[in-house]
């Protein structure tokens, strides 16, 4: 039998061990006569020893230091229905026992379940709480890589676009310039042409005078 699963039950004497749980109550085993019960919570409050804690001069301590402590001590359990007996023998036992807020009919309860305690050879201990699963920690490294445009293509792309700029504006002045030209010779050579001409025309008209006389 385990310490973890005994209870305390208010209206009964003595300590049980919780068989069984329900919704409104549960089902309990004595301790002194292996009788089995069922303790309703409407009626009883149900008390794990290992929940247990008893009032100090200091801080609070837990019911199994107090067991612990008057299994040191050793020697005869005082009788219940002495009060004088039962302070004196917790005065050698645990002296830090606050006697003003621990009253007789605790120190009383406390005798009795130590006995139970003894005679059934349970270990006074409290229950060790469950091992933690150690977690690893994984720390996950997101490796952004930067989208860098080289620097040889960065260069083409505007060497590039400075002869696309130079070429425009060079056939822009190129295209202006060569029909301004065109147009000049073109009509000065026609004008030569004309005068060349008429000159030409008149004196053939003068030569060819005289001979029709």
């Amino acid at each position: 039998m385990e310490y973890s699963k005994l209870v305390a039950v208010t209206g009964m004497p003595g300590l049980y061990e919780l068989v069984n749980s329900k919704t409104d109550g549960a089902i309990v085993r004595s301790l002194e006569d292996d009788s089995t019960k069922f303790a309703s919570s409407r009626i009883h409050n149900f008390s794990h020893l290992e929940s247990i804690e008893v009032y100090t001069v200091r801080d609070n301590v837990n019911l199994v230091e107090i067991f612990q402590a008057m299994d040191k001590a050793g020697g005869s359990l005082p009788d219940g229905k002495d009060n004088s007996a039962l302070k004196k023998y917790f005065e050698k036992a645990y002296p830090d026992l606050d006697f003003e807020r621990v009253y007789a009919s605790d120190l009383k309860k406390m005798v009795k379940w130590f006995d139970i305690l003894k005679k059934k050879n349970i270990e006074i201990k409290l229950s060790e709480p469950p091992a933690e699963e150690e977690v690893e920690e994984v720390t996950v490294k997101e490796e952004v890589k930067e989208e860098k445009t080289p620097k040889k293509e960065t260069k083409k792309k505007e060497v590039v676009k400075k002869k696309e700029t130079e070429n425009g504006s060079a056939k822009s002045t190129t295209a202006k310039k060569k029909p301004a030209a065109k147009k000049e010779s073109t009509t000065s050579a026609k004008t030569k042409k004309e005068k060349e001409d008429g000159s030409a025309k008149s004196t053939t008209a003068k030569k060819k005078a005289p001979k029709k006389k």
